[in-house]
């Protein structure tokens, strides 16, 4: 596909208030929209084989395709003038929408679709989404504030690559928006620093506001426009990027931080702030 942005449909409130964030997004990039919604098969093959009947299935169909009407007009209604195609796919959920999703700007999904267990915060399909997309992941809440659109974009800084994709996308995101990027390095899981022998504190954090200062040099030149608000704090990552997302537009992440291990897709900060937010996060894949 060309690029631009996938956003999922399956009709839940989540789902909806995602196709309306996409559908800005789009409009802000001046890219393609396209919406999709994929009739579930089972996951599991059974022996013998039990054929969908056919009538489930153009049933199922159908159904998707009322679904694809209704969220093309939301999209229409909040961002008329962008490319807006429909898509029913038929196969397991996850895996067809990352595959739908290849080479685009990103895929956009609701925090809890239709599916969703009660009181487990994050969807399967989001939680899919988030471990296998090959491309950004936008998570949207359906119980979403208003956004103000004079507030910031935050970004969490950890200096890993995950981290340095994300400040990149962080400064695009401001830019587009004309508001303020606020730049978050939370610099310790641990608050007991201050009780260890031979540890001085203000020498972690000099040595984190240095981190932060040269991984935004490059970009602050790239995106003068760009004002920046530069925050270290000790303190838990996920509990301060929570808190600044309170009053963020959106918040950028990378996938995996400095303490991802090998074969680990989605960090716990990520994960954590990707559930908990109810502002629009942005996870990058790792670079």
């Amino acid at each position: 596909m060309q690029r631009g942005i996938v956003a999922a449909v399956d009709g839940s409130p989540a789902a909806t208030a995602a196709v309306s964030w996409a559908a800005k997004e789009a409009a802000l990039r001046h890219v393609p929209l396209k919406l999709v919604h994929v009739v579930p098969v089972p996951a599991v093959a059974m022996w013998p084989p039990v054929p969908t009947p056919p009538e489930l299935l153009d049933s199922l169909t159908r159904r998707g395709r009322e679904l694809l009407d209704k969220a093309q007009e939301t999209a229409k209604s909040v961002a008329g003038d962008i490319t807006i195609s429909t898509d029913v796919v038929t196969g397991v959920v996850v895996p067809s929408l990352v595959e739908a999703a290849e080479g685009a700007d990103m895929v956009v999904v609701g925090c809890r679709g239709l599916g969703a267990i009660e009181r487990r915060l994050l969807g399967s399909v989001s939680w899919g989404l988030l471990h296998h997309a090959r491309c950004p992941v936008a998570v949207i809440h359906a119980d979403a504030p208003e956004i103000d659109s004079t507030a910031p974009v935050v970004v969490g800084v950890d200096g890993s690559p995950a981290s340095d994709a994300a400040v990149a996308a962080a400064f695009d995101e401001a830019s587009r928006r004309g508001v303020e990027l606020v730049a978050v390095h939370a610099w310790s899981d641990w608050s007991n620093y201050y009780e260890v022998p031979g540890v001085q504190p203000i020498a972690l954090e000099r040595e984190a506001e240095e981190i932060l200062a040269e991984r935004l040099a490059g970009w602050q030149e790239q995106y003068p426009d760009v004002t920046v608000r530069r925050v270290v704090v000790m303190d838990r990552p996920a509990h301060q990027l929570l808190e600044q997302a309170k009053t963020a537009q959106l918040t950028v992440l990378g996938s995996r931080g400095r303490g991802g291990f090998v074969g680990m897709l989605l960090g716990s900060v990520s994960a954590a702030v990707a559930e908990s937010a109810h502002t629009p996060v942005l996870v990058m894949r790792r670079g």
